[in-house]
């Protein structure tokens, strides 16, 4: 098959680029593929974070392949010109990355367009299908963007279920979110990357890791802090990510539990060249979402074997075996947060649950990923 991908891919930063980039790269193993990306994907004043652009990422298209990057989301030209290029090398299929509805003009004019002209047929890979933080129109624009869509692949049971609802007659098919690997660039022990962060070799380590969001639930297991370094000596929590939400607030909540001393804060994104350093040096990596579809943090996680204490949102318990990859829990609830990484470490399974990592591995590929794609579109 000849494909075309519309999404972000390098120079840009975030799991989406990171996913559509290794897609790109897997699918040109076995079809012609070519990739257009975004001269402009949020304007400045909308993007919640310090910086959308990573020059350092070594996670890029191969270099066997084109690609373009054309579409301004605020030009409405580039949309056509993006259509053009579309309809001038004529693929049998165009894959987009849907996010959010703010791609919804976007997104709408090209395939609109690409349905009126042409016979190429048009597939959405959902990340999320609804939004985290939702408004009235959201629903209106969803469908609105979803109309000229021929297949949709999901993530997750309720993003299934959320596109059912908007588009009962839709051709979906959930398949799995791939084992991010791409990060696992070389082997590093826990202690040699404890050494790099100054962290002691015999401490315990949380780790929560992401962009903060109130939706990701970390004030939860904040506060589930206290009973926590109660019950388990040398433990410590590494929160590593950059503050989208009022970060005073999880700073006051520290200082109120007198728990400063138990808790590192690295307050930046993260270079693609540096996930691998935090998610070694962890015991554990703990997700308290209180809303979620999938995570690529979990992902992330299971590439570098490392056990999940999540939340019963969404998609999550979808991709973690309760007492046997993780451990499942009520969403703000921190007592019950704190139970569990109390019994994990209490009961030492990151053993047994890294064994169990490196089998359930096998279920999170690339591959399945794209005979899913194949399968649907035949």
């Amino acid at each position: 098959m000849k494909i075309c991908l519309v999404g972000p891919t390098y120079p840009y930063k975030g799991g989406i680029s990171h996913y559509n980039t290794t897609l790109c790269n897997e699918l040109s193993k076995r079809h012609n593929v070519f990739l257009i990306s975004y001269k402009r994907q949020y304007p400045s004043f909308l993007y919640p974070g310090k910086e959308q652009i990573n020059k350092d990422s070594n996670i890029k298209v191969n270099e066997t392949t084109n690609f373009e990057y054309i579409i301004d989301t605020i030009n409405p030209l580039t949309w056509i010109k993006t259509y053009s290029k579309i309809k001038n090398e004529n693929p049998d299929l165009v894959i987009f990355q849907w996010v959010h509805p703010f791609f919804t003009f976007v997104f709408f004019t090209i395939t609109y367009l690409l349905k009126k002209f042409t016979n190429i047929k048009i597939l959405y890979i959902c990340h999320n299908v609804l939004p985290h933080e939702r408004t009235k129109i959201d629903e209106f624009l969803i469908k609105m963007a979803f109309k000229n869509v021929d297949y949709f692949i999901v993530h997750s049971k309720e993003d299934y279920n959320n596109l059912k609802k908007i588009i009962p007659n839709a051709k979906v098919k959930q398949s799995v979110l791939p084992t991010y690997n791409i990060f696992k660039t070389k082997k590093t022990s826990k202690e040699d990357t404890r050494k790099s962060l100054n962290i002691d070799r015999n401490k315990k380590i949380i780790l929560f890791f992401g962009i903060i969001r109130e939706y990701k639930g970390l004030i939860y297991l904040i506060k589930s802090m206290p009973k926590i370094i109660n019950e388990v000596d040398d433990i410590n929590l590494l929160i590593v990510g950059e503050f989208w939400d009022d970060k005073d607030k999880y700073i006051d909540e520290i200082k109120k539990l007198g728990i400063k001393n138990h808790i590192k804060i690295i307050d930046k994104y993260i270079p693609d060249e540096e996930v691998g350093i935090y998610f070694s040096a962890a015991d554990v990596v703990v997700l308290p979402y209180i809303s979620a579809t999938q995570s690529a943090v979990i992902q992330t996680a299971y590439a570098f074997e490392k056990p999940v204490i999540t939340t019963n949102v969404g998609g999550l318990p979808d991709v973690v075996d309760d007492n046997k990859t993780g451990i499942i829990v009520k969403s703000e609830n921190s007592e019950e947060l704190a139970s569990a990484i109390i019994n994990y470490f209490k009961n030492d399974k990151e053993r047994k649950f890294t064994e169990n990592i490196k089998i359930k591995n096998k279920e999170f590929s690339w591959e399945k990923l794209i005979k899913d794609i194949e399968n649907l579109v035949e």
